[in-house]
């Protein structure tokens, strides 16, 4: 998951046996085992090294097929229109690994029995279907549903600082082109991260392990079987249950969706409690965010919810009443004040009259960069002080050898490996076509270019060496370095503030979409090298689902921004149906490093400042100073700087049900949780995401909500879908 929280499930933790939580637990178990009265435990096997191979298994001739690839694509493309929807909504999104894995299993299993082998329908959907080919699946998936994350941030704010064209239509070759040059450019450097962090330093990927374990049990006989058929109907009952209440919602969002209590005790008589409305403060029965809760944990869901309490419970109100921060009426009628407005069209507003959204934004975003800057350094440390001198000689890692021997690190076979010429000349292609790029379409000259490209492979340093040990990708925050160091280079070249914006966020574009690319598929090999997986195979269907992730992210975001303009264009109150917090960050932090004078209120600044040293300070003492069984109790300060960003307080709220409810669930049913918490998070969360895709299309045609729904519930009885 692509996140500024910490999204490593449960099932992920008990693959790994990494967690605290659950450190008093005797033995990890899986259900399938369970069930057949056999216990097959996690912690069996070293997850740094492949899966032993089984004698009894059959070989796998096919494991690159087209059904593989294609149906991978398909489920990729899913998660991919799903995360897109939920990015807009928070910058939250979460991978598709095991979406992948499990509904890739349900998809092709059965196809594999009923289709025969010959004639030419065989060729393509028929055959045995076996983990390794499985793997296949999710690889292709991990690719086609990634590079979501650069549609929900820098590319919206070019829009927003009117930096293209009015209508991203009028750019589609513009937004096809520079997606190209981050995702390939990401997937051709990835090969030797994988001989470096995968096979020599050995490191965990917990979702990734979590994947190949998934389809090792799926895979395992009669036993894995049931166990699949269970998951996958619970994931397809969830998904389908969840896309259509989410399309209903967008007909009576004031009744089966939004509970705005303020608003309703305030037509009650309670004229005071029109605060909680305004401030944001009301129930919304969202589904997706329900299921993130219950990935995430206690820990970063009510890490989350307690910034959240923090930033629009108690801070936001007090700056508003000592006139820090400023709000706008949104009607003459009622006392509806909105305090999210981002929109100025005066750079100089945002330190006279900034809105509590603009003046929080400061804090969060500094608290999440020096949080994860923090946290990479103490992850890193012990880690750089048990190298070796052999460690550190990249020609002894990165070359290739003729022949294998027992001392080989790597035994995969010297036919299975990916050939350096395939990456090598990729990557002199992909540089080559990115500089081209940039040089006609972006106006950045080859040095320029290079830096940015740079950039990103230094930042997939830090993403594979966290999301390796933590599961947590800080890519996205950690590339507003990129930010700040192409800020310099425009204000020391003298260019002035329009281009010097375009500058910096195509810039942090490639910077932060190729290391996020890379730290994808870097866990995604991870999989394979658990499951014996031929490296060949899986680069190929990465390279097909990248060719699908550039065309459909490209396309899904002219539709979502077709169907709600203010995702480009906030009103002056800031209203919209996507807050797209990651856009405002982006777009405030490029308006700040080229302006002339920084656009900061000095009282968020000086705030931003003291929360961000408090965060580093926390996460010192966490790590030298609390046991590590009570990690658990110390506060997420990545889940509370986002919470500042977020001012849509109702996604804490309902990721804090969603983790309390995963508590006692696993209390209560420990076999049921294993089961199915995975598929019916994963169905929640793609079911909702699809259904927003949906309420796009249907807004588009002209059949929404917005025209044949009812206002019954919305404040000020105007309709809130």
């Amino acid at each position: 998951m692509s996140s500024n929280i910490d999204a490593m499930s449960t099932v992920q933790r008990r693959a790994t046996s990494s967690s605290v939580e659950y450190d008093n637990e005797k033995k990890h178990t899986s259900l399938e085992g369970q069930e057949d009265g056999v216990l097959e435990t996690y912690d069996d096997h070293d997850v740094t090294k492949p899966f032993p191979i089984d004698p009894n298994e059959p070989e796998e001739t096919h494991q690159l097929t087209f059904r593989a690839v294609f149906v991978g694509c398909l489920l990729g493309a899913i998660v991919g229109a799903s995360n897109i929807y939920l990015g807009l909504k928070t910058g939250f999104t979460f991978g598709p690994q095991l979406f992948g894995a499990i509904f890739g299993f349900a998809i092709l299993k059965p196809l594999a029995r009923i289709i025969p082998e010959s004639g030419l329908l065989g060729r393509f959907l028929g055959g045995s279907f076996g983990p390794k080919e499985n793997c296949t699946v999710q690889s292709a998936a991990t690719a086609s549903g990634g590079l979501g994350i650069l549609f929900v941030s820098a590319v919206p704010a070019m829009y927003r600082l009117n930096l293209l064209s009015e209508l991203p239509e009028k750019d589609i070759g513009k937004l096809i082109a520079l997606t190209a040059c981050a995702g390939f450019f990401g997937v051709f450097f990835v090969i030797p991260l994988r001989k470096y962090y995968i096979v020599h330093q050995k490191l965990t990927f917990p979702t990734p392990a979590a994947t190949a374990y998934t389809i090792r049990s799926l895979h395992s006989g009669k036993t894995g079987a049931i166990a699949a058929r269970k998951k996958s109907l619970a994931l397809l009952y969830s998904f389908i249950a969840t896309f259509i209440y989410k399309v209903m919602t967008g007909y009576a969002p004031g009744i089966i969706y939004d509970w705005h209590i303020g608003w309703t005790l305030f037509r009650l008589g309670f004229t005071s409690i029109i605060s909680l409305e305004n401030y944001g403060w009301f129930i919304e029965f969202t589904p997706a965010f329900f299921g993130a809760g219950m990935l995430s944990g206690l820990n970063s869901s009510w890490s989350f919810f307690g910034g959240s309490i923090l930033a629009w419970g108690i801070i936001s109100p007090s700056i508003v009443k000592n006139g820090l921060a400023f709000g706008t009426s949104t009607s003459e009628e009622y006392p509806l004040v909105s305090y999210f407005g981002l929109s100025f069209a005066d750079p100089e507003r945002y330190i006279t009259e900034p809105s509590p959204r603009y003046w929080l934004l400061w804090p969060g975003v500094l608290i999440m960069l020096l949080y994860s800057f923090a946290d990479v350094v103490l992850s890193l440390g012990p880690l750089a002080r048990g190298l070796k001198k052999a460690d550190l000689n990249p020609i002894a890692i990165f070359r290739n050898r003729n022949t294998l021997n027992e001392n080989d690190e790597d035994q995969t076979p010297i036919e299975d490996r990916i050939p350096t010429s395939w990456w090598t000349i990729g990557l002199l292609c992909s540089t080559i076509m990115a500089c081209a790029i940039l040089a006609t379409q972006f106006h950045m000259n080859v040095g320029e270019a290079l830096l940015a490209l740079i950039l990103g492979f230094i930042f997939s340093f830090i993403g594979v060496q966290s999301t390796g040990h933590t599961d947590v990708n800080p890519v996205s925050t950690v590339a507003k370095a990129s930010q700040l160091i192409f800020g310099g280079i425009a204000k020391g070249s003298g260019i002035t503030e329009k281009p010097g914006q375009m500058l910096n966020l195509t810039a942090g574009f490639i910077a932060a979409g190729s290391a996020a690319q890379a730290a994808d598929m870097t866990g995604d090999l991870k999989t394979g090298y658990l499951l014996r997986a031929k490296p060949k195979n899986q680069f190929i269907a990465q390279l097909c689902g990248s060719v699908v992730a550039v065309f459909l992210t490209s396309g899904l975001f002219i539709l979502f921004t077709k169907a709600s303009p203010c995702i480009l264009h906030p009103p002056e109150s800031g209203e919209c149906t996507y807050g797209a917090p990651s856009v405002s960050a982006w777009a405030a932090v490029a308006i700040a490093v080229t302006h002339p004078k920084l656009p900061i209120p000095p009282s968020s600044g000086y705030t931003a400042i003291g929360l961000g040293l408090l965060s580093v300070v926390s996460l010192v003492i966490k790590h030298f100073y609390i046991p590590k069984k009570y990690w658990q109790y110390v506060p997420n300060w990545n889940a509370v700087g986002l919470a500042f960003v977020v001012p849509q307080v109702y996604y804490s709220v309902a990721m804090a049900a969603g983790s309390i409810f995963n508590y006692f669930w696993l209390k209560r049913s420990p076999g049921s949780f294993d089961m199915y918490m995975f598929a019916i998070s994963a169905g929640l969360l793609a079911g909702e995401g699809l259904g927003g895709v949906f309420q796009a299309l249907l807004a588009i045609i002209g059949v929404d909500g917005g025209k044949y729904g009812t206002a019954i519930g919305c404040p000020g009885m105007e309709f809130c879908g």
